[in-house]
């Protein structure tokens, strides 16, 4: 399939077996523990953005007047450099305008749909002689980019991937393979959807036999809120999905929807737009999927164009579900304030950051006359909180030691994770076109949020494979004496080895994102450095679709550098998955062992990989065959 014109990207070192460089320490001078610091500018406002690489962050934007300029007009699309601060302006050609993203298999980013082309004030271009942009149509888009480092790359947008329907507001999965689903979203422009606008429909890309779009019923009944479905990839291989107040499990493989139960207390799709992000997947948890929802509106479906929306206090309400496991929704803390636009960004050390968003009204804009502007959501949020999902009921949310933004964020923000653990935060824009004189203007600067743990000593080990498989025999990883500090079986005992995906960031979604600790053990040698033992990624590529993610040692709940990894194949294809080997001392806790090189002791900080993620093989393996997905393996 057509992808990029720069096709080399980091892709080709993960293909070629190899270990990465020894981790090092944050090169960025923080401000304190739990601040932000305001540290660059966008160039192009982030309505999207994702992590490429390392060092470079890729912002898109709808079509609009920004100061950045390239080819004679207005950008929509930056790379933002990580290092020095700097934006390199980059071609997209047709209106991303609320467009769906995602990460295939082989680490190309893919960016679907978005609006019509128009003029000044975000108005349609009825002839040629408006067309003050000169941008296209980007409701049929398929657009690529591979991530560079030497400012070469940059986003293709060519007719012949295009869709053969129009989608704006497009919600994208990726898929156990590699490949990606993409679904939903409205025909043209609108507020929120309505039958003649809807499109209730899914498809693949790459395109699967002739390309045509199939119905998804799902999408029919859940008018007029149901654009950018949230979605997330099952470890069973189904799909949940929510929009409006409803939820399903759907089979994609064989095109089965099963309803489920509804939204309790408030809307979390756009506009509600509330707070949502998988928990972790551990080794403790036998890589379960739960999600969780925080904020949003409780507007029904007959309210949405009869109300003055910006007067409606946002939900405070969380509830979590594990949709492989169970039918219910569990209650979770409530907010300390009503929310609407917040981000969930997980944390290496297992806790998620919430950031951005309002106390009052719902995503979107327009001309209304009691809009603020044209902003359809007032009063913004600027004390972020820390979410510990592990914590008790009663304590899982807190404000402790983290300093306000000054910078307030509502439609169109977005964040992401970056490797060294610090949190990027741009956007907002709710406005049809770029202004500076509205009481919620145009925003292009960047922040950075510091964790408490930036500042500490990172981590640092070597031995990390440039390629990590589904199963089959573990790898070691290596830290020296000095790493382990005075209590070293301590140290060990509480370090976990973590796989993150930080996903395409845009309208309170990072849609991908995803954290799966690894199983390990441990051995300490006689010479007081250590060696971890470390399972590969769980043999079921519906836990981690295959792909580049990052990879830490977290100890003490202090991540080192991330690292990126190819998962899996390097390949959109089907992913070969085996049994895991066991791991050394694995069903020994602290067993010593005599050796030449004098006494070692193993610990486990996991389950048994062959007891879990044997079972979670078969079962993949089970449901793959008897869908016809993939042959039989074993």
């Amino acid at each position: 399939m057509p992808l990029t014109a720069s096709p080399t990207r980091l892709i080709l070192p993960f293909l070629v077996s190899g270990v990465l460089a020894q981790t090092g320490q944050p090169t960025w001078q923080s401000t304190g523990s739990g601040t932000f610091q305001i540290v660059g500018n966008s160039g192009v406002s982030a309505q999207q953005l994702f992590l490429g690489t390392k060092n470079k962050v890729y912002i898109i934007d709808k079509v609009e007047n920004n100061p950045l300029r390239i080819n004679g007009h207005a950008a929509w699309g930056s790379e933002y450099d990580l290092n020095d601060n700097t934006v390199r302006a980059m071609n997209v050609v047709t209106n991303t305008f609320c467009a769906g993203g995602a990460l295939l298999g082989d680490g190309t980013w893919i960016n679907v749909g978005g609006n019509q082309e128009v003029t000044y004030g975000g108005l349609s271009v009825n002839d040629t002689s408006q067309d003050l942009y000169k941008d296209g149509d980007g409701r049929f888009a398929v657009r690529f980019l591979s991530p560079c480092d030497d400012g070469s790359c940059d986003w293709v947008d060519d007719t012949k991937n295009y869709m053969k329907t129009t989608r704006w507001y497009p919600t994208l999965e990726t898929l156990e393979d590699g490949s990606v689903i993409i679904i939903g979203g409205n025909l043209y422009g609108g507020f929120v959807s309505s039958t003649d606008n809807n499109n209730p429909t899914y498809e693949y890309w790459p395109k699967r036999g002739d390309g045509a779009e199939i119905t998804l019923n799902f999408l029919q009944t859940t008018l007029p809120a149901n654009l950018y479905p949230l979605t997330w990839l099952l470890p069973s291989g189904n799909i949940f999905l929510t929009t409006n107040w409803a939820t399903e499990i759907f089979d994609y493989k064989n095109n089965v929807e099963h309803p489920g139960p509804d939204m309790p207390h408030a809307v979390r799709t756009y506009p509600g737009s509330a707070a949502n992000t998988m928990l972790p997947m551990t080794p403790a948890n036998n890589w379960t999927a739960t999600m969780v929802f925080c904020g949003g509106t409780d507007l029904q479906p007959n309210q949405w164009r009869k109300t003055v929306v910006v007067e409606v206090p946002a939900s405070a309400s969380c509830v979590r579900i594990t949709p492989d496991v169970t039918n219910t929704f569990e209650e979770d803390d409530d907010l300390p304030d009503g929310r609407v636009m917040g981000n969930f960004i997980l944390l290496p050390n297992g806790k998620i950051f919430l950031v951005n968003g309002v106390n009052q009204g719902v995503a979107g804009y327009g001309n209304d006359s009691w809009a603020i502007g044209h902003s359809y959501a007032d009063s913004p949020l600027l004390q972020p909180l820390m979410y510990d999902p592990d914590a008790p009921l009663g304590s899982r949310f807190s404000a402790d030691g983290l300093s306000a933004s000054t910078v307030p964020r509502l439609y169109h923000s977005s964040a992401t994770l970056l490797p060294d653990g610090s949190v990027f935060v741009s956007g907002s824009n709710p406005n049809p076109d770029v202004t500076t004189t509205e009481k919620w203007s145009t925003e292009w600067r960047v922040e950075r949020f510091y964790p408490a743990y930036y500042s500490e000593h990172r981590p640092e080990f070597s031995g990390l494979p440039t390629k990590l498989g589904y199963g089959g025999p573990y790898f070691n990883l290596t830290l020296a004496a000095s790493e382990l500090g005075s209590d070293p079986n301590s140290s060990l005992g509480n370090t976990k080895i973590v796989l993150m995906r930080f996903g395409f960031s845009t309208h309170a979604i990072n849609f991908g994102q995803k954290y799966v600790q690894l199983n390990n053990t441990y051995t300490l040698n006689s010479d007081g450095s250590a060696t971890l033992h470390v399972s590969q990624v769980p043999p079921n590529p519906a836990i981690l679709a295959p792909g580049p993610a990052w990879f830490f040692v977290v100890m003490n709940g202090i991540p080192s550098m991330g690292q990126e990894v190819m998962v899996g194949s390097g390949k959109v294809e089907t992913q070969n998955a085996t049994t895991p080997s066991s791991l050394p001392g694995v069903y020994a806790a602290q067993q010593s062992t005599s050796s030449s090189t004098g006494t070692t002791t193993s610990h486990s900080n996991g389950a048994s990989p062959f007891s879990v993620q044997g079972a979670v093989l078969l079962a993949y393996i089970a449901s793959a065959f008897l869908a016809g997905v993939i042959p039989l393996l074993l």
